[in-house]
């Protein structure tokens, strides 16, 4: 039996609030387990867990290890130009862990020693050039015994919506037909894997909610963003919401959901109490280019409110006005209880790939501290329009400063610094929100963030945010139609004057042009405003031939988990680690070398006798940095 280590030094106040219930939205239950993608329904990525802390992590060591043996490589000559991603975050429910691999198996672990109970294969094609990957799984159970009694609910790159007794992994006969739901009826004609579900669907009451990644730039008529309700137990439509505005159509003259409207690809959060569903939602298609979009930005980039029971628009903001920058609504809204002198606020922090935090009432949607309208740049190209204004939050600090100028560039050596110097003197760069142009526009933050799906991790009882924040700059390029290569490319966006091209912007030796850290793990004081600290994450190590492996803070893709006892785990950068830091100091406590990167977001729990694992997908990144894995790795404090 192991003895829990109580972390008395964080305050008998925040104790007492957590005892009278002040953080019910935020805080994990007492049992210290991790039964949904984010922790909590309304996300977080907090833990109650507290052997581990910051006096005795640096002796955490390997517990198990279980790989699923679902990995893709790249092929370029068989025509597969993405390899699988391992991007899960499992979900504990009693004693066993649930998560899902890149192609949609789904898996069932003794949460102690690793061992598989069981495992289910949707039978996913995996010689389609997909994006594979699975953020997670969902977990509903009725309160009853017996089959199908408790299920796992899963999203596929394919469409469908899967139900599986928990105990058994056998699909529930019940739901929809054999146990699964063809979530993509009702859309107009489309590519196989233009519409994939990659993120585990929100669970209220007896539904399950979900929305879907629908491929970006491929043509003004992608499928319908709608986001839709089922029966958990029989799998039929409840309702379902698609992004029009007041007075049109959610329909098409063929009967299919509008095409074209802002999809929610990332991770939904619900609100139990308040009976309310929070959609993070993309730009309305295609990302670049706006000119003919018909009045269905009203609710693209945007957090909103729905009711659960009717699906119906209760409440939406709007985090960029016109979205031709493809900043969609990246990460799960996250929901806390904000203690403002003698009031608490029940709000919801939304991060964006712009590095801005918008914190809103979750009640109202109004924001809990002023939002300035602020000129931004103009003169689109032809066929385009802008919004003279954008959005920006006035009491949380921005996390990327712009522009960058030719004086900031970067380089490994002299010339390959001039050479950037070049490079950004010869964009069009007038700071965030400059347009894409036939020129170039220097794209900083670009599309990977600021932060994004991976953030944020919030810690409810000393009201702190930690967050990923990639500073990374990259090159949006418009050319006009009759120039586009033939046959297009993902930046095709048929159907309006230009196609598009995307590029990091680095040196002719493959950095970035502007000085490292290139990401870095921040910590905001939520009531204060104020940046407590910010290190950078990762290194080189694994990117950059030796001696180049001194640069701290690469690119990162994941995000952070924070505890109650002072501990932010994370992996998220391209270098083969896993990290613990002190969520006080941003100190590196602790770190741990893994076959592949970790680009996930890790979970942590405790069982009944204190023991308490952290558990991390290594499987690198679609984008090739890394080589695939498929390795979920749990730490554990050794015995004794």
């Amino acid at each position: 039996m192991r003895f829990l280590n109580r972390p008395w030094a964080w305050g008998i106040g925040a104790a007492l609030s957590v005892w009278a219930g002040a953080l019910s939205a935020a805080t994990p239950d007492a049992a210290a387990g991790w039964p949904t993608y984010g922790g909590e329904p309304g996300g977080g990525h907090y833990s109650t867990a507290d052997e581990i802390t910051p006096g005795n992590v640096g002796r955490l060591e390997i517990a198990w290890t279980h790989n699923s043996g679902d990995i893709r490589e790249r092929d370029r000559e068989a025509g597969v130009f993405s390899q699988s991603s391992f991007q899960a975050t499992p979900i504990l429910v009693d004693e066993t862990l649930y998560y899902c691999s890149p192609f949609n198996m789904v898996f069932a672990l003794d949460a102690r020693t690793g061992a598989e109970r069981w495992r289910f294969d949707p039978k996913v094609d995996k010689n389609a050039d997909a994006l594979p990957n699975c953020r997670g799984v969902s977990s509903w159970r009725s309160g009853k015994a017996g089959f199908c009694e408790h299920r796992i609910i899963e999203g596929t790159l394919d469409g469908r919506l899967i139900a599986l007794d928990g105990a058994t992994g056998q699909p529930c006969p019940d739901f929809g037909t054999d146990g699964e739901v063809d979530a993509s009826h009702g859309l107009s004609e489309h590519d196989p894997w233009e519409y994939s579900i990659t993120s585990p669907p929100a669970i209220l009451g007896d539904l399950a909610i979900t929305g879907a990644m629908v491929l970006d730039n491929i043509s003004l008529d992608v499928p319908s963003g709608v986001v839709r309700a089922y029966d958990v137990r029989t799998g039929a439509l409840r309702w379902a919401w698609n992004p029009v505005p007041p007075g049109m159509a959610s329909h098409d003259e063929d009967g299919s959901y509008r095409r074209g409207t802002a999809n929610v690809w990332s991770v939904l959060s619900v609100d139990a109490q308040r009976n309310l569903v929070f959609a993070p939602t993309g730009n309305t298609s295609p990302d670049y280019f706006g000119g003919l979009r018909d009045g269905l930005d009203e609710y693209s980039s945007s957090v909103v409110a729905l009711d659960a029971s009717t699906g119906e628009r209760l409440w939406h903001f709007q985090t960029v006005h016109h979205d031709i920058w493809d900043y969609d609504v990246p990460a799960q809204p996250t929901l806390v209880d904000l203690r403002l002198g003698e009031r608490t606020v029940p709000a919801v922090a939304q991060v964006t790939k712009m590095g801005l935090t918008f914190v809103l009432n979750r009640e109202t949607g109004e924001p809990v501290w002023p939002v300035e309208e602020r000129p931004v740049p103009q003169q689109p190209v032809e066929g385009e329009y802008l919004s003279p204004t954008q959005p920006f939050p006035t009491h949380l600090p921005a996390l990327i400063h712009t522009p960058i100028t030719p004086e900031d560039a970067w380089g490994l050596t002299f010339w390959d610094r001039g050479v950037c110097k070049d490079r950004i003197a010869a964009l069009r760069n007038e700071g965030i929100y400059t347009p894409p142009s036939l020129q170039g526009t220097l794209f900083y933050p670009s599309n990977a963030g600021g932060n994004n799906w991976g953030s944020p991790a919030i810690d409810p009882i000393n009201q702190t945010m930690f967050v990923v924040t990639n500073r990374a700059p990259s090159v949006v390029r418009l050319t006009e139609r009759d120039e586009c290569r033939a046959g297009g490319a993902g930046g095709a966006q048929l159907g309006t004057p230009y196609c598009v091209r995307t590029r990091n912007l680095a040196s002719p030796l493959g950095v970035p042009c502007t000085a490292p850290p290139w990401s870095t793990l921040d910590a905001i004081d939520l009531v204060a405003g104020k940046v407590l600290w910010s290190v950078p994450i990762g290194t080189t190590r694994h990117m950059a031939p030796f001696p180049f492996w001194w640069i701290k803070g690469v690119p990162s893709v994941g995000g952070p988990a924070v505890t109650a006892s002072g501990l932010i785990f994370i992996g998220g950068a391209m270098e083969h680690a896993f990290r613990a830091f002190d969520a006080k100091t941003g100190a590196e406590l602790w770190r741990h070398e893994l076959p592949t990167a970790a680009n996930a977001t890790p979970m942590t729990y405790q069982l009944p006798d204190g023991q308490q694992f952290v558990v991390v997908a290594a499987g690198g990144h679609w984008a090739g940095l890394n080589p695939p894995g498929d390795h979920l790795v749990a730490f554990a404090l050794p015995e004794g």
